[in-house]
């Protein structure tokens, strides 16, 4: 199986780099992978993409030798599973609301002795069955990693508790739906999100998990600082979006100016 890039950076203490695509092209991860990220997030929360499309932006990032991250939708266990046997490195769980919901996460997604996630071994992941059986296992245990997303303010009382569980890597802050979650949409600087933004971190760090977020080149360095080792930097439409406006511009056609939340 192959080696987690992310996990190999991480695990030397060094930060991982993501960027987000949102776009069906796979060529628009391959492109984010030849730049020399480290990782490349695609969503299947948000975005109508069929199994197909993943399994290309896997295989376009596999060649550069990228992890792919597949955030996932909230459903039934195949939902969690099939981006993983497709050979992605990693699954983002969204909306996790507390202890109990981590905990089943954690045992549909990871094999024994961690959790009770469903064998097949026939797929990409397991090399079409060429991966001896109990390696498979292990190997996936060790190489894949898990995300959990802290988006709301309901799991907060039990972010520590959250963060004790065995089984997952990284705890994800996602300001976006937090602001919205404490009724103050798109106020980036509010206290309530600031201070949560570092009480992820603190708490990842407490209990040996990652700390993972969305950033920008301007505050990179800041959630570095913050104890953030796994951070998600700009997206496709965001960077085609600007480089389309600036040359408008230029043609003295004004077209949308406003800004999402991946740009803040």
């Amino acid at each position: 199986m192959r080696r987690s890039r992310v996990l190999n950076k991480l695990r030397a203490g060094d930060t991982a780099s993501c960027f987000k695509v949102n776009l069906k092209d796979a060529q628009v991860s391959e492109i984010a992978a030849i730049a020399g990220f480290d990782c490349v997030w695609v969503d299947l929360e948000h975005i109508g993409q069929d199994w197909s499309v993943i399994a290309s932006h896997v295989w376009a990032t596999k060649s550069q030798d990228t992890d792919l991250m597949v955030r996932v939708p909230r459903g039934a266990y195949s939902d969690y599973v099939k981006p993983l046997e497709m050979d992605a490195t990693g699954i983002l769980v969204p909306h996790v609301m507390g202890v109990e919901d981590a905990r089943k996460v954690i045992h549909m997604t990871r094999f024994h002795p961690i959790g009770r996630r469903p064998i097949d071994g026939g797929n990409a992941d397991g090399a079409y069955t060429a991966l001896d059986f109990n390696a498979y296992l292990e190997s996936a245990n060790r190489e894949r990693f898990v995300v959990l997303q802290i988006e709301d303010p309901e799991p907060l009382d039990e972010l520590e508790e959250i963060a004790q569980l065995e089984g997952f890597d990284m705890l994800f802050f996602g300001p976006g739906d937090f602001s919205q979650g404490i009724g103050a949409p798109g106020q980036w600087d509010h206290p309530l999100l600031i201070e949560t933004r570092k009480r992820v971190a603190e708490v990842a760090n407490r209990y040996g998990k990652y700390a993972a977020t969305v950033g920008t080149s301007a505050n990179l360095r800041e959630l570095v600082d913050m104890g953030y080792h796994f951070v998600s930097v700009g997206a496709d439409v965001v960077g085609l979006k600007n480089y389309c406006q600036d040359i408008a511009n230029a043609f003295g056609q004004n077209g949308r100016q406003g800004k999402s939340y991946l740009e803040h």
